[in-house]
């Protein structure tokens, strides 16, 4: 995939997790509606499911940083955020990688 592509996808990302996170602020009751989600089954499956994406991504945060503390804000943000957080550290990895995959991928470890 071209890094170019993989930018815009990322930049569509954020877009699109900022108005929905501005639609879910702005018109939800996050407390009423997170009991609702979680009397249901599925959405019992959807929040596992979410929250294992959060922790595999997280994981590639952890790798790629050479900062624990750095990699645990990321974390924090991943956790509270979602992929918003997601899309904008991708972004900003493709940015650092100046056309680099390896580095995209590897973070500090691409140079060792």
């Amino acid at each position: 995939m071209n890094m170019n592509i993989a930018k815009v996808i990322s930049g569509l990302g954020m877009l699109a997790m900022t108005a929905v996170l501005f639609y879910g602020f702005t018109a939800g009751d996050f407390g009423k509606d997170g009991a609702a989600l979680l009397q249901n089954p599925w959405g019992i499956v959807s929040m596992v499911d979410l929250y294992t994406g959060f922790i595999l991504f997280s994981a590639w945060i952890v790798y790629r940083e050479k900062s624990i503390v750095r990699a645990v804000v990321w974390v924090v943000l991943m956790m509270v955020l979602g992929f918003f957080t997601g899309s904008l550290y991708t972004f900003l990895a493709l940015n650092a990688s100046k056309g680099d995959w390896k580095k995209f991928w590897m973070g500090h470890h691409a140079n060792g």
